[in-house]
């Protein structure tokens, strides 16, 4: 049996993973001297109430390889094989102890850099289980086509607010005072693993549309292949004027868009009020 693995910064907390029948690992995060782990005893909206009300940004941690050890002997205990997906090796150093950690299982654990977090790690890792389910392939196979198609993967963001990147510290305060004084939205991507700011609008109508202009230049949407919208804060108010907004990418190739809420580790840096969009690109 092939069994998936995937860290909380795919924002799958626990009790979903165990819906879709997949195992979840949690990224640590501390509020001041309080500490949680992510979608297990801190849920996305629980951790946006907790950022709104935070004057000082929440710390998340990688998760260590002692960790990862303790989890890779459970799942492997009965003969089993587990492929492990985690956010980009660029944004945390979690790959690196996953991998290490796996070394020591003799050859029953693969581990997966999605070069991504998020929607778009979520994405790779629901064709990850689709191929699981079709039991085609071993899990060598799994993890090889798992690493040609995951640069297809893009993930693009509106931001509605500069104050949490100028909290963390991403940008100076008279970038962020300028940005929210013009109404500015910067649209954010993961771009070879990485966060980049990919562009910028003026007013949250024109960021919807900078979006939809991007969807198209990144090779438009395969259909064919997993694909999620994401939505950070206590309200799917701008997510849903989003959709209404680009419906002509949408309208006749889906009849539902996955819509899924955002955790901590984009949250932390997005703050409220973002919203998103992963797919595999079509070219």
């Amino acid at each position: 049996m092939i069994k998936i693995l995937i860290d909380s910064a795919s924002d799958i907390d626990s009790e979903e993973a165990k819906k879709i029948g997949i195992n979840m690992i949690p990224m640590p995060i501390r509020f001041d001297d309080e500490e949680y782990l992510d979608g297990v005893n801190l849920s996305h909206r629980q951790f946006f109430e907790k950022l709104i009300e935070s004057n000082e940004l929440p710390q998340t941690s990688q998760i260590n390889e002692f960790r990862f050890e303790e989890v890779f002997s459970e799942l492997t205990k009965t003969g089993d094989e587990v492929i492990a997906i985690t956010m980009s090796s660029k944004l945390s150093g979690t790959y690196n102890c996953a991998k290490k950690a796996s070394e020591k299982f003799n050859g029953k654990v693969y581990v997966i850099d999605s070069l991504n977090v998020c929607v778009g790690e979520r994405i790779l890792c629901e064709y990850a289980m689709k191929l699981v389910k079709e039991g085609k392939l071993t899990a060598k196979e799994i993890v090889q086509e798992l690493d040609k198609q995951k640069s297809k993967i893009q993930l693009l963001a509106v931001l509605d607010t500069l104050k949490y990147l100028k909290k963390g510290g991403r940008i100076s305060s008279v970038v962020a005072f300028t940005g929210e004084m013009f109404s500015i939205k910067p649209v954010i991507s993961i771009v070879n693993g990485e966060v980049k700011m990919v562009g910028k609008a003026i007013g949250s109508k024109k960021g919807n549309n900078l979006l939809m202009q991007l969807v198209d230049k990144c090779g438009g949407i395969d259909f064919s292949m997993p694909y999620g919208v994401g939505y950070s804060g206590l309200s799917d108010e701008y997510l849903k004027k989003y959709l209404q907004d680009s419906e002509v990418l949408w309208s006749g190739k889906t009849e539902v868009v996955p819509k899924y809420m955002i955790g901590s580790t984009i949250g932390t840096h997005a703050g409220p009020g973002a919203i998103g969009v992963a797919f595999f690109a079509q070219n």
